[in-house]
């Protein structure tokens, strides 16, 4: 598997229901970076967070 496959990661916010839909990528490390930061809520720590292949 290479690095610069993209993955599709949708972010969900439990808090205030918002949706978001990113592509991203896995860095050296293994973590996966979409450059999405916090919810418009406010909300940084709890997100449901799905990742699939594109």
């Amino acid at each position: 598997m290479s690095e610069d496959r993209r993955y599709r990661v949708v972010i969900r916010c439990p808090k205030c229901g918002e949706k978001y839909i990113l592509r991203g990528r896995k860095n050296k490390a293994g973590e996966m970076e979409t450059g999405f930061r916090r919810c418009v809520c406010g909300n940084e720590n709890q997100l449901h967070v799905d990742i699939a292949p594109e």
